[in-house]
């Protein structure tokens, strides 16, 4: 089958097409022929050598897939060949086939396009973990998500609109009508505004809630004068520095909660668990229309250098998608 290698650590010109062995499900694991994948910044950071996959004989980069099922282990009872599937995985989704766990696939919502629908699992996953299950946003409260125009930030605009609560999104100055587009209440300039003072003056001096931040170091110390008294800042990424300093009067005197969160690194039942409740409780929010992708550009799998340069210019808005299979090969909606 076709993947996408490494041939070592560095910038886009590392990544490779080839020819690997497929991969082999075990007992309780579907094989799947990929439809779709999507590039995550963790992908840039593995490819730079910062952030190591799972351990295997050739490294293939890829957090999340839709599919097809091609086969099925053993003792697998839910699913069968030819079902559509997509899901979390912890790498390997840049090739034409891989393996996961059977709980791990989740059903595409119906009336989406299978090839749009690697755009979920890794940022809506991360972004309704963040904001619901970690930080405990609720109707009537308020969310300051950072990289309003990342995926991550998309899905969690559109999840907090959804759930009732005011929005506060940062975003460089080309993405702020977008932003407000997808429902955030304010849009803030993070090059030219205080977000601090903005939060602050839209919620009367109280503050947000919950913090979902993707940048790390100084932000830290800000994201705790901007948050309201109990409220929770939710740290998800880093593309600042990884490293902060942590103002403790302040942190005390809020009262409040630094909760550190990945994905990939959990166990697999915690990560099945997760998975099974997000298709319970956001999956149909996407059939009713309530939330919906957002897909910015797509690419060929044999175009991977070039996705990976678009993702590091930081110009997207939404989800960078990697086409495996061919369109002609592809269905439509399901």
């Amino acid at each position: 089958m076709r993947a996408v290698v490494l041939a070592g650590y560095g910038g886009p010109e590392v990544l490779r097409l080839a020819e690997v062995e497929p991969p082999v499900p075990g007992p309780d694991e579907i094989l799947v022929d990929v439809v779709s994948t999507a590039l995550n910044r963790a992908d840039l950071l593995q490819r730079m050598g910062r952030y190591p996959g799972p351990e295997a004989a050739v490294e293939i980069l890829g957090l999340e897939f839709a599919g097809r099922v091609a086969a099925v282990g053993a003792r697998v009872g839910s699913l069968v060949a030819g079902d559509p599937v997509m899901g979390l995985t912890s790498g390997g989704s840049y090739a034409e086939q891989l393996v996961t766990h059977e709980r791990m696939a989740l059903r595409p919502p119906a009336g989406m396009a299978l090839a749009d629908a690697a755009a979920i699992p890794e940022v809506w996953i991360t972004a309704w973990d963040a904001l619901v299950c970690q930080g405990g946003l609720t109707s009537g409260r308020v969310a300051l998500v950072h990289g309003g125009g990342s995926g991550v930030g998309t899905a969690a605009i559109q999840l907090a609109r959804a759930l009732g609560a005011t929005v506060v999104a940062t975003a460089s100055a080309p993405k702020l009508a977008r932003c407000r587009a997808l429902g955030a209440d304010l849009a803030v300039d993070y090059r030219g505004e205080d977000f601090v003072e903005a939060t602050r003056d839209l919620t009367g001096g109280r503050g947000a809630d919950v913090v979902v931040d993707i940048v790390g170091g100084d932000n830290l110390a800000r994201n705790l004068s901007a948050l309201a008294v109990r409220g929770s800042i939710v740290q998800v990424g880093l593309l600042g520095a990884g490293e902060a300093t942590v103002p403790l009067r302040r942190l005390m005197a809020k009262r409040a909660r630094l909760v550190g969160t990945v994905l990939r690194a959990r166990p697999l039942e915690e990560k099945i668990a997760l998975s099974r409740r997000f298709a319970r409780e956001v999956l149909p929010l996407f059939e009713s229309g309530r939330l919906r992708t957002v897909i910015d550009r797509r690419y060929g799998l044999d175009e991977v250098v070039e996705a990976h340069i678009y993702m590091q210019s930081n110009a997207s808005f939404g989800k960078i998608l990697l086409d495996v299979a061919m369109p002609e090969e592809v269905d439509g909606a399901l």
